[in-house]
């Protein structure tokens, strides 16, 4: 990164720290813990509106984390599951500039904080959703990402059989679902590619087996096809080859 890039005195970074309104220069601000940043702005639900907005309890911060649609909630969803994905904040901060007509601000949807340490910027929208003001926005906080070494991507519709698969399993995301002493005999079960319910069957009852299956699966522990098909008992699970 370039500190002395011109492109950092074009923008301001707008946030909430210790529950008080800042404002820095980008070149200042963009150090921050934005991955534990409160929201910039309240979560609009609107009566007969085409968003639904809401909370999803990530495992991976341990809290709450908010979103506006449902297709931030399925971004949500993939997110939790990413494990190089370590912290996860909804509209994080304000990017301010100037267009050379008018001021102009743009709350990207999240921020993540990567295993490595470095940021990515996340903004959802579908592609058929993208009028000439969001893509003029989405183009300058790229830039803004760029200058401060920052990752910016712009998701829109995940895969439906995949996300139709990371929704069930993230219904057992919670610990309480990973009981050691079954994920163990699990683990040697599936070390060879198994049918999912006659392997879980092997283990013992299913009512009480399947809900570790599925966590394991979450976690990536164990593996699965999740694109081609939705889950079912004939899905072939099997370990990473490691415990």
């Amino acid at each position: 990164m370039v500190y002395g890039d011109a492109v950092l005195s074009d923008f301001e970074l707008g946030f909430v720290e210790g529950g008080r309104h800042c404002r820095l220069p980008l070149g200042q601000g963009w150090n921050r813990r934005f991955e534990m940043a409160d929201p910039v702005r309240e979560f609009r639900w609107a009566k007969g509106g085409e968003s639904f907005a809401g909370f999803y309890y990530s495992t991976t911060v341990g809290a709450h984390v908010g979103y506006e649609s449902w297709l931030e909630r399925d971004q949500l969803v993939l997110l939790d599951r990413d494990a190089d994905v370590v912290g996860i904040a909804s509209q994080p901060f304000w990017l301010h500039w100037h267009d050379g007509k008018r001021r102009r601000r743009h709350a990207p949807d999240y921020f993540v904080r990567l295993a490595g340490g470095r940021g990515r910027v996340v903004d959802v929208r579908a592609g058929d959703r993208i009028d000439q003001a969001a893509a003029e926005s989405f183009e300058e906080t790229e830039r803004a990402c760029r200058a401060v070494g920052w990752e910016f991507v712009r998701v829109g519709e995940p895969d439906p059989v995949l996300m139709a698969n990371v929704r069930w399993l993230s219904r057992y995301r919670r610990r309480r679902c990973a009981r050691a002493d079954v994920a163990e005999r699990l683990l040697r079960v599936f070390e060879q590619p198994t049918p999912l319910r006659p392997g879980a069957a092997k283990v013992g009852d299913p009512l009480l087996v399947l809900p570790v299956v599925f966590h394991l699966l979450w976690s990536g522990v164990l593996t699965v096809d999740l694109e081609s098909r939705l889950l079912s008992s004939d899905s072939l699970i099997t370990t990473r080859g490691e415990r």
